[in-house]
């Protein structure tokens, strides 16, 4: 009869297996030290590189112990010894060699990530901030609020596409800008209209025109001189279009050319007569121009914020925001000349 040493309880010897075979079960268990391959494989880098198991735990600020499994984990894991255990220094094996010229890059770049990382984003500076805007809106209405942007946050880079306005929302739609800025008639069910400031229609004619001074100005005065307009696939054009063919008054374009300081030239010059918004009037336009308003007739302009729906803002684009909230407050204490809200 076989005697057997005494154990616990109800406990039976389990047979010794080979190296490197476990069933599911104990593969689930041994699966990474800790759940974490990478401390694996900084622990194996540290040895290699310092020698010993011990320098390598006092550079990473933990036991000898917690080392060594983290060494056996790692070497279970692989199926292949790394290192032989010497008395005073450890030697690497040929596998270890192959792994740590794998592994050494790998650690030293996880290492130094959050280092890289703020260094990467103080790069950047303050951020990007893209906006789409008409040519007038460009030239006549942005500069100020530009200006006070930049001001207020320099750091920021900032750029303004110069498009129409179907190319604003075609950009705004790909996420290519933040938001646009500028008139719209129609607001697409998409897109979310915000405006900002409203601007009276002018009719300008040249000094010495007969409807310079005619009182009782009529839309059907307009009728016998002919337009010089904006190309028709702008807002402009069509608004002027949609006023005179609701009225029942003919009209005439002359010319059709795009650009607000051409128009204007073009008036001046006496080649025709033009509606404008006031937002493209100034002190000087009066040496050579008579605006007279049009309110009777065309609608004011507003000028907004485009903005696609469901879009999420960015911080910059947030700031621009809050700058034209506020500078909607002292637009309306401070009316520009030519300028009127409703």
């Amino acid at each position: 009869m076989t005697s057997r040493k005494p154990g616990k309880k109800g406990a039976a010897r389990r047979p010794l297996r080979p190296a490197g075979l476990a069933n599911a079960g104990e593969s689930a268990a041994r699966f990474y030290y800790k759940g974490n391959r990478y401390k694996q494989l900084r622990a194996f880098v540290a040895i290699v590189k310092l020698g010993t198991l011990a320098r390598a735990a006092e550079s990473l600020f933990l036991s000898a112990p917690s080392i060594s499994l983290q060494l056996q984990a790692l070497e279970r894991e692989l199926g292949a010894q790394l290192v032989e255990r010497g008395r005073r220094r450890i030697v690497v094996t040929r596998a270890g060699e192959a792994l740590y010229e794998q592994a050494k890059p790998l650690v030293e770049g996880l290492d130094a990530l959050d280092t890289q990382f703020h260094s990467a984003v103080a790069g950047l500076g303050a951020g990007e901030l893209t906006i789409a805007a008409g040519s007038s809106t460009i030239q006549y209405l942005l500069p100020s609020l530009v200006a006070r942007y930049r001001e207020k946050f320099p750091g920021v880079r900032l750029q303004l596409a110069n498009v129409t306005g179907k190319d604003g929302l075609a950009m705004l739609r790909s996420n290519e800008v933040d938001f646009a800025v500028g008139s719209m008639l129609d607001e697409p069910h998409d897109i979310t209209y915000q405006p900002f400031r409203h601007y009276d229609p002018m009719l300008i004619l040249p000094i010495g025109h007969p409807l310079a001074t005619k009182p009782d100005l009529h839309l059907a005065d307009l009728s016998q001189f002919g337009l010089i307009l904006p190309p028709h696939r702008l807002t402009t054009y069509r608004l002027v279009d949609l006023v005179f063919q609701r009225n029942k008054v003919p009209y005439t374009v002359a010319i059709e050319v795009g650009g607000w300081e051409v128009i204007k030239q073009y008036v001046a010059m006496g080649l025709g007569i033009s509606i404008v918004t006031s937002i493209c009037l100034t002190d000087a336009d009066s040496e050579r121009l008579v605006a007279r308003d049009m309110q009777a007739w065309f609608p004011q302009r507003s000028y907004g914020v485009v903005i696609r729906k469901g879009k999420y803002l960015s911080t910059e684009a947030r700031d621009f925001m809050a700058m034209v909230k506020l500078g909607m407050l002292t637009h309306r204490e401070h009316d520009e000349p030519g300028d009127s809200e409703r």
